[in-house]
This record gives C-alpha cells, sequence and structure tokens, in this order.
C-alpha cells in the first residue's frame, strides 16, 4: 500500500502546538489581556488574528470531527519531506475525511489523502490512497495510484547480493494504480476483488546494474486480477485503536494483459491486531507475508524496506521472490495531539532457488523510534527513525505505518 511521499513539516507542527497551549494559557489567566489582543484600544472593532494565530486556529480545528456537517473536510498541509529512499525534499499534502452516509453514526469516517513531492535527488512523486465505507459498512472500497521518478540504487537479487554487493545507480519511472472492491458476508468478514496496473521503466544502468538484474528488460508493464478473503474488525484503518485485521489475496498477471512473456503470480498474507495496554497507549502487532511465483521479473519482486515495514532500510537492498516481516509497536499518546511511537520487528527474503531458500540466520533485526502529530482527527504525520543492521535512516510520513 503506498504512503511515502506525502511527508511534512512537524517541527512547524509541534511549535504551533506550543503557541496554542501559550493562547490558551493568556485566554484562562488574564480576559484583558485576552481582550487587547482582539480589539483595538480606542475602538470596537475586531483586530486582525496574527498569523502565527491564524495558523493555531486552523490546525486547531482540523481534529474536530466535521464528516456530519461537510461533505468533505480537508486539511492541508506541507513541507520539508525526508527518506533514506529519496533524500531531502519537500512535499504538499491534502488530507480529507468524508461520509458517504452523514446519518449513520456508527460507521468510521472515509478518507483520503493525495501528495506531491520533490527531492534534491531528482525525484518527484504525485499520488493519490484512501479508504471508502459504504452505508453500514456493507461494501467498502480503497485505492492507492501513484507515478514516480526516482534515483534508486541496486545490490541484486537474493540476500547473499544484498549484504555482500555493492551497490549500483539507475533510475526507475514508475505508474502503480491498485483498486479492491469488498462486500460483507459475515459479520467483519468480507470477500472481494482487486485491479492492479503496474509499469515500471529502468533507465541509466551500467554494466553492474545489467549483471545484478540478470540481463532482463528495462521495461515491464502488467496488469493483474484477484480475489480478496478478509476479517477485518479495526474502528479506523489509518490508525486503528482496537481490532483484527486478517487479509489473503491472491492475484494472477495474465500473459495476455502484459509485456512479461508468461504469466505471473502473487499472494499476500497479512495479520493485524490492535489492543490498548493502558491509558493512551496502543499495541500494535503487524506480520506480513509475499509469494511470487518463479521468473517474476526484477521490478515485481518483493522489496523489503520502505515506511512500512522494516523501516530503516533502504527498500530493494534485500529483494527476492518472497518475504517475511513480523513487527510489534507501542504507540503512546504525550501531550495534546502530540505521541510517540517504538517498535521492534525482524524479517527475511528468500525464493526457490537453492541457494536463496528460507533461512533462519539470513532474518534481518529491525527497530526504532518515532514522533507523532494529529493533523486531523486520528491522521497522524509520522517522523520515524529505524535502525537494520548496518543500516539506520528517518521517514517522515502520513498515517500510521500499519
Amino acid at each position: 500500500m503506498i504512503r511515502q511521499a506525502a511527508a511534512l513539516l512537524l517541527v512547524s507542527a509541534l511549535a504551533s502546538e506550543c503557541r496554542a497551549a501559550a493562547f490558551e494559557r493568556i485566554d484562562k489567566s488574564d480576559t484583558t489581556a485576552t481582550a487587547s489582543l482582539s480589539y483595538a484600544s480606542d475602538t470596537t472593532r475586531v483586530a486582525r488574528p496574527s498569523f502565527f494565530r491564524r495558523v493555531v486556529d486552523y490546525f486547531g480545528k482540523s481534529t474536530i470531527d466535521r464528516t456530519f456537517e461537510k461533505k468533505i473536510d480537508f486539511t492541508f498541509a506541507g513541507g520539508p519531506s525526508y527518506s533514506k529512499n529519496t533524500s531531502l525534499g519537500i512535499g504538499v499534502l491534502a488530507a480529507g475525511l468524508y461520509r458517504v452516509d452523514r446519518t449513520d453514526s456508527v460507521m468510521p469516517p472515509s478518507d483520503i489523502s493525495i501528495f506531491a513531492s520533490v527531492a534534491i535527488s531528482g525525484f518527484y512523486s504525485l499520488g493519490v490512497e484512501g479508504n471508502t465505507y459504504f452505508s453500514h459498512s456493507r461494501s467498502k472500497f480503497d485505492y492507492n495510484a501513484k507515478f514516480s521518478s526516482a534515483p534508486r540504487d541496486l545490490w541484486g537479487i537474493g540476500y547473499r547480493a544484498g549484504r555482500d554487493n555493492k551497490e549500483t545507480a539507475y533510475v526507475e519511472k514508475q505508474y502503480t494504480i491498485h483498486a479492491r472492491y469488498l462486500y460483507r458476508v459475515l459479520p467483519d468478514t468480507y470477500i472481494g476483488a482487486r485491479l492492479g496496473f503496474e509499469h515500471t521503466k529502468g533507465k541509466k544502468f551500467d554494466e553492474t546494474g545489467e549483471a545484478y538484474i540478470g540481463y532482463q528488460k528495462h521495461t515491464y508493464t502488467a496488469t493483474g486480477i484477484g480475489a480478496i478473503v478478509e476479517y477485518d474488525s479495526r474502528d479506523f484503518i489509518p490508525n486503528a485503536w482496537r481490532g483484527i485485521y486478517v487479509g489473503l489475496q491472491a492475484t494472477a498477471f495474465p500473459k495476455v494483459l502484459g509485456n512479461c512473456g508468461h504469466t505471473l503470480y502473487r499472494a499476500t498474507f497479512a495479520f493485524n491486531a490492535y489492543q490498548r495496554v493502558w491509558k493512551d497507549c496502543i499495541l500494535a502487532f503487524d506480520l506480513y507475508g509475499e509469494y511470487n511465483s518463479p521468473n517474476t521479473p526484477w521490478p515485481m519482486l518483493a522489496r523489503m524496506g520502505g515506511s512500512q515495514r522494516m523501516r530503516g532500510y533502504y527498500q530493494g537492498r534485500y529483494t527476492d521472490n518472497c518475504m517475511l516481516a513480523v513487527q510489534a509497536e507501542l504507540r503512546q499518546r504525550i501531550w495534546r495531539r502530540i505521541g510517540c511511537v517504538v517498535w521492534g520487528g525482524a524479517g527475511n527474503v528468500f525464493s526457490e532457488r537453492r541457494d536463496d531458500r528460507f533461512d533462519w540466520a539470513h532474518t534481518l533485526p529491525n527497530y526504532g523510534v518515532g514522533l507523532r502529530w494529529e493533523l486531523k482527527k486520528r491522521v497522524n504525520i509520522r517522523v520515524d527513525y529505524g535502525f537494520g543492521r548496518r543500516t539506520s535512516g528517518f521517514l517522515l510520513n502520513i498515517n500510521e505505518a500499519f
């Protein structure tokens, strides 16, 4: 799922939070001082609020649930972004909440995020993602679409390649569209279908890079059609506080709908659980597995790392047909809209090749800490710093990792 490019200026957000608290203390302790801020001394005309006051008011109101009175409630933000893959850049974000049925107070709100970012490395990206609940949660629809162009590093395919090889650079242009529709057949149980489109073009490979991808083609296009079975009792997908999610998804990429030369298959499994452990603290657990059929081309293989799992690893350093990853995260609200997290986990990439089969000794560790700021009601901006085996890195993003 896409969550990487929507990074924002958390420092300014925290400063705004502190200003909000300062204004609040002034309001409570000195009504005369408050009046002097609002009115000119010699007239009754209301003074124009300062820029910082308007910023505080804007973000202060952003956590109020207005989905019952507005068709869609958007909040806009922007600022510096950074990840281990894309380097320093700037990003803008529009995060929105809405309800298909505004008379249903039990159904969770639907969400949408629109993002764009550009980085000094030459990276740029534009995308949208979201989840829509239909009346009484009888069915739901989720989607993501992204275009990106990114200078990337490549180590080859397999655990040993990621561990031992020296990286080489290339440029990757990618278009992805994924959509899923699910229908509830039992309480919290859904079946559905998915449609996906993936187009990747690699450019500027040197001879080492050509060898790392096994002298495969540089450009691949594939359209996938799949089936889904899910159990989902989460209270809010972008930031669950309680519930369980179990999902099994199988996708076929028919030869006639792509240029891969043969039909490909992919299966993914995910298990998530969320439990309150004490006041304002949530324990979240994630188990994820991905299997790609043999002869899957290099851009469609499982890539460890990124903004959701194995944070701190360069996404794609460890790449292979199959991947398993597990993580547990403790999420604690600290003050007002500010929170923090700590997590730990592990991951493994492998294939059916004799020299790259699953091996416990190839399991990679992962742990880290993070800071959270609530942009909208239960929609967080996050800063994570992850650690791994001989690697570490920052991530700024929107929504929780899982």
